[in-house]
């Protein structure tokens, strides 16, 4: 196992005060999105946006790292560039999302369970030669009235741990994602018990497999109420569940935590881990920064509309939010900064 290459790995990802963009979205995923936004959903406006993204000046002051889909990873810009290796003149780390998606977990009604493990240990060495140096492979629970089962929890944490071992094996910093989700009508405190049970049974398997915390990435859900409930908590009660949790589950050895956002607006997501940083700043053992997907990329695609007329608004916008995620890291996030440039927003039509 290439230990230094890996610990080398984590602790540029997690540097200073930037965090990761999780491009990764699944062709249908992608599509959908664009559906949304009124984007023609074909391979080439799906190279196109992403071009976009891996283009945008600058983009390697806010990011650390990008996680990219299989589909992406061999795309290349109109001038022959490949994303990879714009990624890396950038500054960027490239990863890449390993995982084939969530299925129904047999005999577990309302339960899935993540597949991908056939195959793993080539498609991680071939990733490798690539340039790849970390993956994400995302495990699901989902809080209902019957739901999580401990089976369940037991099942999907344990491929977390198979998947992190290959990963370390290969040379790859494996994050690991255990989303418990927001849809539901359950309260904070459900969300936040649920979460724990999640995460130690996640390091129980992680050291049952022998992986090397130091050189691997947790990416967790915030502790948040579901969508549908009827109490909604304040910013500064999330945090303060949030990181109590981590406190309480993920040992000092793990060098950071890059957070999901979950379907959070970008604007909640940022305020949420401000009020992590300005309540525990200097009182952390590990990193704490951001891996958001459209909570980063969702101001960018509805101004680019999939017309080149709108490329460098849209990556200013992308520029921006990634800026503010920052600002958020340092505990200096205020939503007064959603107000700067607003008007750019208006001269896209």
């Amino acid at each position: 196992m290439k230990t230094d290459e890996l610990i080398n790995t984590a602790t540029a990802l997690m540097a200073g005060d930037k965090g990761l963009l999780a491009m990764d979205e699944s062709t249908g995923t992608c599509n959908k999105r664009f559906e949304e936004a009124g984007i023609p959903t074909t391979i080439e406006y799906r190279r196109a946006y992403r071009e976009l993204i891996v283009t945008t000046p600058n983009f390697g002051d806010c990011i650390s790292g990008a996680i990219l889909y299989d589909e992406t990873i061999y795309q290349s810009t109109k001038k022959g560039v490949l994303f990879i290796d714009a990624l890396k003149k950038a500054g960027i780390i490239p990863g890449i999302k390993v995982d084939e998606g969530t299925v129904n977990m047999a005999n577990f009604p309302g339960e899935k369970i993540t597949e991908g493990l056939d195959g793993l240990r080539q498609r991680l060495e071939k990733y490798y030669d690539l340039g790849a140096r970390f993956a994400k492979w995302r495990a699901v629970i989902t809080i209902g009235e019957d739901t999580p089962t401990k089976a369940n929890i037991e099942a999907n944490m344990h491929l977390l741990a198979r998947y992190a071992a290959l990963c370390q094996e290969n040379g790859i910093v494996p994050i690991v994602e255990p989303e418990v989700l927001m849809d539901g009508d359950h309260n904070l405190k459900k969300c936040q018990k649920v979460t724990e049970k999640a995460l130690k049974m996640l390091f129980k398997q992680l050291e049952k497999q022998r992986v090397d915390l130091r050189g691997l990435i947790l990416k967790p859900n915030m502790i948040l109420p579901g969508t549908k409930s009827e109490k909604q908590a304040s910013v500064d009660k999330v945090a303060k569940a949030t990181v109590g949790t981590l406190l309480k589950c993920v040992p000092p050895s793990v060098p950071g935590i890059a957070f999901l956002s979950g379907g959070q607006s970008p604007e909640l997501a940022s305020a949420h881990l401000n009020a992590m940083h300005v309540k525990y700043k200097g009182k952390l053992p590990w990193a704490l920064t951001f891996s958001f997907a459209r909570a980063i990329q969702e101001p960018a695609m509805n101004a680019w509309k999939g017309l080149d007329k709108n490329v460098k608004v849209a990556q200013k916008l992308l520029y921006k939010r990634a800026s503010l995620d920052n600002a958020a890291r340092r505990g200096e996030y205020t939503p007064d900064m959603e107000l700067v440039d607003k008007p750019l927003i208006l001269t896209v039509k």
